[in-house]
């Protein structure tokens, strides 16, 4: 009994140490997946300012700013904070900045719950921004992990500045 219990240990921490090494690129994938289609929305923006004033000033609801600068902002976070995201620097911040912003255009534009939001929070509605929240958050909660520019920084700059590194 003992054998078989050692047996299925090792075939479990191989294929937990696989997944283990696969940590780092999903996190990739997650920073790539996210930032892209923040970054695409604001190409979109951009190129169409006469059309994203009308969206601000007529259909989105973005509260505590006025039209034209929640316009502007909106469209350079979105073709911004997407490169330090893809980048991992300032991972974390990156990922809980983009995590408000999701928040905020879902609450700003009713159009994505016809149905209520609580309803369609649970229902099918704005399925897009759901995962891009959800991956947002895992980032904001591991961080952008080891193929990160915050990563290289700790490990080879950080530690340098470090006040436990500092003779007494």
């Amino acid at each position: 009994m003992n054998a078989i219990l050692s047996m299925i240990n090792a075939i479990y921490s191989r294929f937990t140490g696989l997944l283990n090494t696969m940590q780092p690129i999903s996190l990739l994938l997650f920073r790539l997946w996210v930032a892209l289609a923040f970054w695409r929305a604001g190409v979109v923006k951009f190129n169409d300012p006469m059309g994203t004033a009308y969206l601000f000033n007529y259909e989105y609801h973005v509260p505590f700013l006025s039209p034209d600068l929640a316009a502007t902002m909106g469209t350079y976070v979105e073709l911004i904070i997407p490169f330090f995201l893809v980048l991992g620097l300032a991972g974390r911040l990156s990922a809980i900045f983009l995590f408000v912003y999701n928040i905020v255009a879902v609450i700003s534009y009713p159009d994505l719950w016809p149905h209520g939001l609580w309803t369609d929070f649970i229902g099918n509605a704005f399925i897009d921004h759901k995962a891009w929240g959800l991956m947002l958050l895992a980032l904001a909660l591991y961080g952008p992990g080891k193929l990160s520019i915050d990563a290289a920084l700790s490990k080879w700059l950080w530690p340098r500045f470090s006040w436990s590194n500092k003779p007494t």
